[in-house]
């Protein structure tokens, strides 16, 4: 009979843990590109082969071969529809081998998709994502339930919940670093361990991406904040591909070396991740054998350091952010013109215009990020040309296309050192959209979770949590489209944005007051100031063109058949300013302010539209 598992995680007690399945059912013949959790149920006799391996190795508790059968990854195979059967089969072929020999522990992952604040799945439908592998698991038969390889501390938060809300049995949680100790978001260990010891867990460690090295030079950072029992299950070392095979190159005897040295250090579980086989596992074992009966290390029972609370920065106050900020912020009613950067390296035309346009008193310039997916001058560099020769304010627009998350928040460092205080954070068109239709498109995340990076920014952290010397101060506008095909979606986002820090909105091209009324209605509970966009049509086919072929523009019967009319007398550039300044005057008194676009950049249609205020 198993003694419970909460009795192997005393002071006193080391316990060995199995190694990597996914790497073991690879060197069996299972291609990279097979769905590991589904060989459960293709193989089962390949996964419990791998399991008794491992238990006759001396490992005394087994993972259930699960670690990403939630619906997310599934799906991408085609399984989304299985993940009740392979958890349930996953935690039965563990039970099969382990008996009441060993312990089995349901292994549930990332789910392989962008959370809330970083993304567009909520909190609530992250639990429920794990919860449906929490109960077929437990229906399987597990004694506990180890949650592994996490990088987002808000996305264990939820898994952790999820347990909790169907069973008291023992949780160990991991997070996966990188070989600075950091977590793959930047969040180093003296940030991440006391969040993870105010978990409802009852062990905490690392696993998987760095070899052992690393985690011991990780573990005494951890015991500084922490009491809980603590788990390493490192790599065998980095993977190498030799012949078209992925190989670990660290030797069972240098993981057992490793091993005696953790142990010494304080852990008090240790086990394997990638590319550790029952041969690891064994030359392991016979380590924590050898100092099952030592006491605890004189670093463990140090008493842990009290979580020192990072000063609570304030943020700049909006009207301080910028003479933009300040404008918005006493209500007067601020103009913006969109210049579209030039497709070539000389700014000069563009530098011109902007000074024209400062001396006619226009607030600021918006500068598209690659519109319409198109190659243009980096509008980042050009707002600063324009910030420090001309002087007046640029709005870049910040897409979610092109840059990584780190890419991005080393940008927005640098745009703020550079004197860039105004932003536009947009989630952007897909790259088929424009010149270059077979380049790749990143979108780690989208225009919600781009403003809760900013947001973050703004109040002194950085992406991993980690306090920055000097907090930036962004005015931070979003898009918003109220004439969305689906706008409840379109409103639901919008929310989002409000609710994650946004301050003020631009939206798209108004032609439809009627329509817009209503949109403004419909965001009275989340109200921010809104910049309403304005296009003088320059002629009926481009009314046409705008209608049929950009995204979000919506222009009613009535405006069509005015252009139309007027193309055919040869004054439609007069009537698309026209409908113009009808737009702006209609709607002064409901806004803070206008975008006026300069279609095909003739800052002279622009000016004209707004000389009637």
């Amino acid at each position: 009979m198993r003694r419970p598992f909460r009795e192997r995680l005393a002071p006193d007690q080391r316990v060995m843990w199995d190694g990597g399945m996914g790497t073991m059912l690879y060197t069996r013949g299972v291609f990279i590109n097979t769905c590991f959790d589904h060989v459960n149920m293709t193989q089962p006799e390949l996964v419990k082969e791998v399991h008794r391996e491992y238990l006759e190795a001396g490992a005394e508790v087994l993972e259930t071969n699960t670690f990403g059968a939630n619906r997310y990854k599934l799906k991408a195979h085609g399984l989304g529809d299985q993940v009740h059967a392979i958890n349930l089969r996953g935690a039965q072929l563990a039970r099969q081998v382990a008996g009441s020999q060993a312990y089995v522990a349901g292994s549930i992952g990332p789910l392989g998709i962008r959370i809330e604040p970083l993304g567009p799945t909520s909190f609530e439908e992250a639990r429920e994502a794990f919860a449906a592998q929490v109960r077929p698991l437990l229906e399987g038969g597990v004694d506990l339930f180890i949650l592994e390889t996490f990088t987002n501390l808000e996305e264990l938060a939820q898994a952790v919940a999820a347990v909790r809300a169907h069973c008291a049995l023992p949780i160990v949680a991991a997070v996966t670093v990188n070989e600075d100790g950091c977590t793959l978001l930047g969040t180093p260990p003296e940030v991440f361990t006391p969040r993870l010891d105010a978990l409802d867990v009852q062990a905490i460690g690392l696993n998987c991406s760095v070899g052992p090295k690393t985690m011991l030079d990780i573990i005494p950072i951890m015991q500084e904040y922490t009491h809980k029992p603590l788990i390493v299950q490192p790599n065998a070392g980095h993977p190498r591909v030799y012949q078209d095979r992925t190989i670990y190159l660290c030797s069972p005897e240098y993981m057992a070396s490793y091993t005696r040295k953790l142990l010494k250090a304080g852990v008090q579980m240790i086990g394997g991740c990638c590319g550790t086989t029952p041969e690891h596992i064994r030359e392991m074992a016979r380590s924590v054998k050898a100092m099952q009966s030592m006491a605890r290390s004189q670093a463990e029972a140090v008493r842990p350091k009290a979580v020192v609370c990072a000063p609570n920065i304030e943020p700049i106050p909006m009207a301080e952010k910028s003479r933009l900020a300040q404008a918005i912020h006493d209500q007067r009613f601020v103009v913006s013109v969109e210049l579209t950067p030039p497709k070539g390296c000389d700014p000069t035309d563009i530098l011109e215009k902007a000074r024209v346009l400062h001396a006619q008193g226009i607030d600021a310039i918006n500068l598209p990020d690659g519109p319409r997916a198109s190659a243009r001058m980096s509008n980042q560099v050009l707002s600063i040309l324009i910030h420090q020769q001309i002087g007046i304010e640029p709005i870049p627009h910040y897409c979610c296309r092109d840059r990584n998350l780190l890419g991005m928040q080393s940008d927005l460092l640098g745009l703020y050192a550079a004197g860039i205080h105004n932003l536009l954070l947009v989630t952007c068109d897909p790259p088929k959209l424009g010149d270059y239709p077979d380049a790749t498109a990143v979108f780690d995340i989208d225009a919600i979770g781009l403003t809760n990076l900013v947001r973050g920014l703004n109040h002194g952290y950085d992406l991993g949590q980690t306090p920055i010397k000097q907090p930036t101060g962004y005015l931070i506008g979003v898009g918003v489209n109220p004439y969305a095909f689906d706008l409840g979606r379109e409103l639901r986002r919008f929310f989002y944005k409000v609710e994650a820090g946004a301050e003020y909105a631009i939206t798209q091209p108004v032609f439809d007051i009627d329509a817009f009324r209503r949109f403004l209605d419909q965001t009275e509970s989340h109200r921010i100031p809104i910049l309403a966009g304005i296009w003088p049509l320059a002629s009926f086919r481009n009314a046409e063109f705008m209608r049929n072929e950009v995204p979000g523009v919506v222009i009613p019967d009535t405006i069509m058949q005015r252009m139309y009319e007027a193309d055919q007398v040869g004054q439609a550039r007069e009537e698309g300013i026209r409908i113009a300044q009808e737009m702006l005057l209609e709607l002064r008194p409901e806004l803070h302010g206008v975008q006026v676009s300069a279609p095909f950049g003739r800052i002279e249609t622009a000016l004209e539209v707004v000389s009637v205020l």
